[in-house]
């Protein structure tokens, strides 16, 4: 079923590209594809650890190199979110007035690369599935794009291929600094012998160096994520959907499934340049967003932004702060594949996505500003919406991280100031509500349209989504926290002893007293062995 999954998708766009009818022939395998991942949802031992469905075939023994895929809680989650957003893509596409077949084939391959990525237990399937999703992107934009599209076309491929270069380099390294006995492109192999301390503390430093720069680039990590707002605004909105939505999470994902449990210690090592990064993410980023002018834009700096609140989850390396950042990243990819599907919408009947031109179109719109509420008010975190569930477990994950140390810790700071990042995106998103649905409408839109009944399918599956692991977000969190408990208890233990002893010793030396001898050794050791 997890081949299926996968090649369902990029059958489909080899069958297109031979001259099949485009939009059935997509619609068709995206609907197959999202049904065989709810068979998986459905049928998904949650109290079994390991990899479920596992299937291997091998390609080369001298290297020990198999195409092996499998799911656990964490793949099934991202399958998941890249199977709604896939149907929810090739819905909003309609008609494409030239290549109609290469368009729908490109995001056909998007969709079946990433699915590829997030079900390959191999490192080397891991890596090459995620650049086939790549090559579709660069035309989507550069030939079915709008505004500078060629520009902002190369401007990705070049961020694009530098990111993906060095995130080989560090593939490779991570490799190579296992002993000959131990290399593997297992992943499962690499992180059992990572858990018997087969990488030494430097390499792990190196490596995960090489990585978070790898996927930082990939996912639009402070400074370097300049390509993604002018992107996603050149994009058509089923390329944006795609690459916001599901295809970004690719390097929040393999940070989660490579650099936290093969590299607990180049994690705890560049924590601080993490959390340094992040809040550029969400506090440079977000006043950046509120200047914007227009809507597209403003989206685009909006995803950027919200990639800060995962890095917080993943920087502090809590089960907690972990599973919040999973479920965090499906509710994100769900709402802004839906705020980008609107705004493509919203081009297509008016021809412009500046403020300024825009306002009072709920009043021939409501379907739309119902919809696009939804989207908003998830963005913004509301109560009731999935996207609540991811933050408020991050933001107590991370806090709870220093919570043992004597001082302020850099995690309860940060935690603190992304607080503020909650309130910036309320600014800019009621704003970009408020002058795009309400106020006074220009006499030019009222003969504009409200949704077609069939468009609000896709509307009905994504805000259902939202809706439903908004209320119930036990259900991913029970998905998810299995994968993470195993190695991120061991060492949130581990941590807990070493503080422990820590304050152990500071509280002796604080009743010790002055160096004459004269003070209450008795209850220094009581003090430190209750500890």
């Amino acid at each position: 079923m997890v081949l299926f999954i996968i090649f369902c998708p990029i059958i489909a766009a080899i069958l297109i590209m031979a001259g099949a009818p485009a939009r059935k022939t997509a619609l068709v395998a995206s609907v197959l594809a999202f049904a065989a991942a709810l068979f998986l949802l459905a049928f998904f031992d949650q109290s079994q650890r390991d990899f479920q469905h596992v299937t291997s075939f091998t390609i080369s023994p001298d290297w020990h190199l198999s195409f092996t895929t499998g799911i656990d809680g964490l793949s099934l989650v991202m399958i998941l979110l890249a199977t709604i957003v896939t149907l929810a893509a090739v819905w909003f596409t309609g008609t494409i007035e030239k290549y109609e077949n290469a368009f729908y084939a490109c995001l056909l391959f998007i969709s079946g690369g990433a699915i590829g990525a997030f079900a390959s237990i191999d490192l080397f399937f891991f890596y090459a599935f995620h650049e086939l999703a790549l090559i579709p992107t660069f035309l989507l934009i550069g030939i079915w794009g709008s505004g500078n599209r060629v520009a902002a076309a190369w401007k990705i491929t070049i961020y694009l291929a530098i990111g993906s270069f060095i995130l080989l380099l560090g593939l490779i390294l991570l490799y190579q600094s296992f002993p000959l006995a131990a290399r593997s492109f297992d992943i499962r192999a690499l992180t059992a012998a990572a858990g018997l301390g087969q990488i030494s503390a430097d390499a792990q430093r190196h490596v995960y160096l090489l990585l978070l720069i790898g996927f930082g680039i990939l996912i639009s990590l402070f400074p370097f994520h300049t390509w993604a707002p002018e992107a996603y605004a050149s994009a058509p909105a089923p390329a944006a959907m795609l690459h916001s939505g599901v295809l970004k999470k690719f390097g929040l994902y393999g940070l989660l499934r490579l650099a936290i449990p093969l590299l607990p210690e180049g994690t705890h090592h560049w924590a601080n340049l993490l959390v340094v990064l992040l809040l550029g993410n969400i506090i440079y980023i977000g006043l950046v967003t509120i200047a914007q002018k227009r809507l597209d834009w403003m989206l685009g700096y909006s995803s950027v932004m919200h990639m800060g609140y995962i890095f917080l989850g993943i920087a502090s390396a809590t089960v907690l702060s972990t599973t919040g950042a999973v479920v965090l990243i499906f509710a994100h990819g769900l709402s802004i594949a839906l705020l980008f599907a609107l705004a493509g919408e919203l081009r297509k009947k008016t021809g412009t996505l500046v403020f300024d031109e825009l306002g009072g179109l709920g009043k021939v719109m409501p379907f739309a500003s119902l919809a696009f509420g939804f989207g908003v008010f998830a963005a913004i975190g509301l109560p009731g919406l999935a996207n609540f569930a991811g933050e408020i477990m991050i933001f107590f994950g991370a806090f709870k991280n220093g919570w043992e140390m004597a001082h302020f810790h850099i995690f309860q700071i940060a935690t603190v100031l992304a607080l503020w990042g909650v309130v910036i995106s309320t600014v800019y998103m009621l704003r970009a509500y408020r002058k795009t649905f309400m106020g006074t409408m220009n006499e030019r839109w009222k003969e504009v349209g409200d949704l077609r009944p069939a468009l609000r399918v896709p509307v009905v599956l994504v805000v259902g989504g939202l809706l439903c692991y908004g209320f119930f977000p036990q259900s991913l969190v029970q998905m998810v926290t299995s994968t993470f408990q195993t190695y991120l208890s061991a060492n949130s233990s581990h941590l807990a002893d070493e503080q422990s002893c820590s304050h152990g010793a500071v509280r002796r030396l604080r009743f010790m007293g002055p160096a004459d001898g004269n003070a209450p050794q008795g209850r220094s050791y009581k003090v430190a062995n209750k500890r």
